[in-house]
């Protein structure tokens, strides 16, 4: 492993320890050229299935596109980072459960949304808004008394 501080080719690891819900292993690692310390993660490499997008186009499945939706739709809300990362990880594992080699973004889309409704749903939202592509007040007010329904307070 590369030193990210000095480049340094040769370390030795100070501690292992298990992350994310056992998907993951999390190395404390100290360069033994310039003693720094550093963080690497190791997880099983995983064949995830090509994404389907609305106009055909297939491209590889992206966590950091699903990231940067949910940091977006999730700021000054109470998420924490780990929460994201969380429900990120449930919707790859939903999706490679599926077993297919393609999956259309629409199932992505809906299985992010679906955990996200029940971890804040203002974030919900918001990134429902930009998903859907909400053209007008009245596609926003209908997402709205859709939720409101579904908590039990929709209505005078």
């Amino acid at each position: 492993m590369r030193c990210p501080y000095c480049g340094h080719l040769e370390d030795k690891v100070v501690d292992s320890r298990e992350a994310g819900e056992g998907q993951a292993t999390r190395r404390r690692r100290e360069c033994l050229g310039c003693s720094r310390r550093f963080t690497t993660y190791e997880r099983i490499e995983e064949i995830l299935p090509a994404v389907v997008k609305k106009d055909g186009r297939r491209e590889p499945f992206d966590r950091k596109k699903i990231l940067e939706g949910l940091t977006r739709a999730c700021q000054k809300r109470p998420v924490s980072a780990a929460q994201i990362e969380a429900l990120i990880a449930a919707v790859e594992r939903q999706v490679q459960e599926l077993g297919e080699k393609e999956v259309p973004s629409r199932v992505v889309g809906e299985a992010v949304m679906a955990r996200l409704r029940e971890l804040d749903p203002v974030a919900f939202v918001r990134f429902a808004s930009v998903y859907r592509s909400f053209e007008d007040v009245g596609d926003f007010m209908s997402e709205l008394e859709g939720l409101a329904g579904r908590k039990g307070g929709g209505g005078a």
